[in-house]
């Protein structure tokens, strides 16, 4: 079997977990054993299972030969917790590996690890609004349409199907969204959106979705420039020029002498704790920690 490159993209654990584990079981040698005057078939020594898992480690290239023996330990333990080998007895399910002479093997089930389904979500995070019956006060628009009646002849010419009469058509009715609609749907998608991204089957684990303030998604949707940077409505709660002038000379460093800054030595260190001692004295962090988990997962 051989190995393939797991790249980015959602459940790359999983697949990583699962690629090595096949790999594992492809490329270890089963053979028979004694231990205390017994015989075991289709077995391996822990020392033998440290070897083999080391060198495909060391030569596929999502993991590369900086794994360490140790490491290579350390993995075989977590396979030994989650069933993926067990002892000649059919123990499992504790850490107690070691790089030594006792005898393992592989359990007949299944010790891959299966993949959450895309499509199926544990509950509905934002509702639409109700288009069914219009709401009493609200602005509507009626749209008259012609009634029409096709008989099954036409229909049959048309579709090759004769089903009998067509019922005829009745008025059609048009809501206008109201900003109130628009923000709950960019609302309804950004977090739905964001639970596909994780793989998860609920967000209650990482947010409340009552502390997401639908009008800053429409802001952060509408309101970008040339630059692709969220603009604010408000320019006098932006940050001061000299400020947003440190992070570009940073941002750009070493190759900022367009900006004609001085070059000394240590310049970007003291750049660096300029820009530091102004968010420190905010009162505020700019991430929060009310969303704090939520982007530790998503950059995990």
């Amino acid at each position: 079997m051989e190995p393939r490159l797991v790249g980015p993209g959602p459940y790359r654990a999983t697949r990583l977990w699962n690629e090595i584990i096949e790999l594992f079981r492809a490329g270890m040698p089963l053979r028979k054993h004694r231990c205390r005057f017994k015989s075991y078939e289709r077995c391996f020594k822990a020392s033998e299972a440290v070897d083999c898992l080391h060198e495909l480690l060391g030569c596929n290239q999502n993991f590369g030969p900086e794994v360490t023996r140790d490491q290579t330990v350390k993995l075989l333990k977590k396979f030994l917790k989650n069933h993926v080998i067990e002892d000649i007895k059919g123990r499992w399910g504790k850490e107690d590996f070691q790089d030594d002479g006792h005898l393992y093997r592989f359990p007949p089930s299944s010790p891959l690890k299966p993949y959450p389904k895309k499509s199926s979500f544990g509950k509905e995070v934002i509702k639409f609004p109700d288009w069914s019956e219009p709401k009493a006060g609200a602005s509507q628009e009626h749209i008259l349409v012609k009634p029409v009646t096709v008989n099954s002849e036409m229909w049959y010419k048309r579709h090759s199907i004769a089903i009998g009469e067509v019922p005829a058509c009745k008025l059609v009715f048009r809501r206008e969204l109201t900003q109130a609609n628009i923000e709950e749907i960019w609302k309804s998608m950004t977090l739905s959106r964001l639970q596909k991204v994780l793989g998860l089957n609920s967000l209650d684990e990482v947010l409340d979705a009552k502390l997401v303030n639908s009008k800053h998604i429409v802001q952060n949707v509408y309101n970008v420039n040339k630059q692709g940077i969220v603009t604010l409505e408000d320019k006098s709660k932006d940050l001061p020029h000299w400020i947003l002038s440190a992070m570009k000379c940073l941002a750009n460093w070493p190759s900022c002498s367009d900006l004609k800054q001085p070059t000394y030595s240590g310049f970007e260190r003291d750049v660096f704790k300029t820009i530091v001692d102004y968010f420190g004295q905010m009162k505020e962090p700019l991430l929060t920690f009310n969303f704090f988990d939520v982007f530790v997962s998503v950059l995990g």
